[in-house]
């Protein structure tokens, strides 16, 4: 058996799984839902054919020894896949007890003493439709890699595949020796610190560089104007308080197309009009519950993804996080959403999001014992950094298939804990923008009110940019794929705004971020899952793995 190579976690991905404690699961999860009954025995052939092209997911963590070094990825000895892939019926069959199992479900830690997945198919949902939810831990995936994966568990027609017979052979390498893990954590982690030094430095000029290259004067212009926004302390809003569990999870979804239509009327971007939507609907549950939004200020956590065009960086966490802060008190749909257009584009020109990711890549680099020590015990501390996390995933704008089952709706979930005991995920799939609420029962026992107030919302929104919807309908995938026809209506509204048409999309948007493939779909963060000199050697030994 050739050696497997050293897989080890990232500074930032220890991060994550050190800030995780009992009771606070650090997951990031969707629910998705699925045409038709899909057979339990038939999904677990499935999903075991399709390990080859995960190769992370049959390996769990081992902590260096002593703790010294970084954990590395090894293979488990003792992989079974019934341990990952677990079945649940309804008793009702209903969306809310639907909601419920995904609640449940996420307030559970996944054992660390095997890989850090798991997946559930939900049956019985009304409407002969199937549930699934996918879970995994974030120090293995963000956002953007865990929609790769599970599209790697997917296939793009409809077509069922051949399944293999019989299940996969799994041997797996030899333990290594205890003083060789030590030595080579040892090394490992200081050649990653030493990276880190010399990226943080080359980060410095680069930022200061593009900065005075790219409207430097302007953005400095601006900064007393927001400056007493940045510096001001966040304002706990009322589900700003411990988080205790369980969890709770709400879900909507509003149309991709009218999203971009509003984006057109308004000279904003697709971000800009969901934070809107968001900030709109938690000032709608603030004034539900009777408390003044009046100077009210709104920080939200938006991860920004910071693998570029080519998502070739992998598995793992390649996001940074920007701190936006939104006013709460503006009622008018399109003055609040011209707000966080400003907000959005001086963050921008400033580059908030490299300088945080270069601060923050500083401090991931505190020594694994100390990590290990304070993580579980920062989440238990009284501290509102922001209010809310809000993270925006964009998907692949064509239909994704399970067995020939077409997967209907896709909604995200985000973790919750500390004391932002609700948070929003938010994900794009074949032209729907899917939103999923997470949130502590005791901080938000009415989460669901959320669906209702950002439906609400987007209304209000709509109708102030005088989105009217096309009458003709979308003819389905194949028009989808055409090269977009520009439609819009000339006559103009009662206000004197021209009515934007929703016309069908394109997949080459720059929104769409997975393309279908002629061979094999599997999103870029998945074919090179490891670095790139040890991919050759990672075939070698799935092949083994899998003779």
């Amino acid at each position: 058996m050739e050696d497997q190579g050293d897989d080890r976690l990232s500074w930032g991905d220890t991060v994550f799984l050190n800030l995780e404690r009992e009771g606070m699961p650090l997951n990031v999860a969707s629910l998705s839902v699925l045409e038709g009954d899909i057979p339990f025995e038939q999904y677990l052939r499935f999903v075991d054919s399709r390990l080859p092209r995960i190769p992370r997911y049959l390996k769990r963590i081992v902590p260096s020894p002593l703790n010294i070094g970084l954990p590395r990825w090894d293979y488990d000895p003792h992989f079974q896949i019934c341990n990952h892939v677990r079945e649940v019926r309804l008793k009702n069959g209903s969306n809310a007890e639907l909601r419920a199992v995904m609640g449940k479900v996420l307030g559970k830690m996944l054992d660390r003493e095997r890989p850090l997945w798991e997946l559930t198919l939900v049956r019985g949902l009304k409407g002969n439709r199937t549930g699934l939810i996918a879970r995994m831990h974030h120090c293995l995936a963000d956002g953007i890699a865990g929609v790769g994966i599970m599209s790697a568990l997917m296939d793009t027609t409809p077509a069922v595949p051949r399944l293999p017979r019989r299940k996969a052979g799994l041997r797996v390498p030899p333990p290594r020796n205890g003083v060789s893990s030590l030595v080579d954590g040892l090394a490992s982690s200081y050649s990653n610190f030493t990276e880190h030094l010399l990226s943080a430095w080359s980060d410095i000029l680069n930022i200061t560089e593009r900065t005075l290259a790219n409207g430097g004067n302007q953005a400095g212009a601006e900064l007393p104007s927001f400056l007493p926004e940045v510096t001001a302390p966040t304002q706990r809003l009322r589900f700003n308080v411990l988080y205790r569990g369980p969890q709770k999870f709400a879900c909507t979804e509003i149309p991709l197309a009218e999203v971009k239509a509003i984006r057109e009327v308004c000279k904003t971007s697709v971000n800009d009009v969901l934070l809107a939507l968001v900030t709109a609907a938690v000032q709608r549950y603030c004034t539900f519950h009777g408390d003044s939004v009046k100077g009210r200020l709104l920080r939200l956590m938006v991860p920004v993804n910071l693998r570029g065009n080519r998502g070739d960086e992998g598995l793992g966490n390649h996001i940074s996080l920007v701190p936006v802060t939104l006013p709460l008190d503006i009622r008018h749909p399109k003055k609040l959403l011209a707000a966080v257009h400003t907000r959005t584009e001086f963050l921008k020109r400033t580059h908030a999001a490299e300088v945080i990711s270069l601060a923050a890549g500083l401090l991931s680099v505190v020594p694994s014992p100390v990590q290990s020590f304070a993580g579980p015990m920062i989440s238990r501390v009284p501290f509102t950094p922001f209010n809310m996390v809000c993270t925006n995933v964009p998907g692949p704008q064509f239909p994704l298939y399970v067995l020939g089952h077409k997967m209907l709706r896709w909604y995200p979930y985000v973790p919750i804990g500390g004391e932002m005991s609700v948070n929003c995920a938010i994900l794009s799939y074949d032209g729907m923008v899917h939103f999923g609420f997470s949130g502590d029962a005791h901080a938000a026992p009415d989460l669901t009110r959320f669906e209702k107030f950002l439906n609400l919302s987007f209304d209000e929104l709509k109708a102030a940019a005088h989105i009217q919807p096309n009458t003709a309908k979308a003819s389905g995938l194949s028009a989808a794929r055409k090269k977009r026809s520009t439609q819009t209506r000339s006559s103009k509204s009662t206000s004197g705004t021209p009515a934007v048409a929703v016309t069908p999309l394109s997949v080459t948007e720059a929104h769409t971020f997975i393309k279908p493939t002629p061979f094999l779909p599997v999103h870029p963060a998945i074919q090179t899952a490891l670095k790139p000199e040890s991919i050759i050697e990672e075939k070698k030994v799935l092949a083994q793995l899998f003779a």
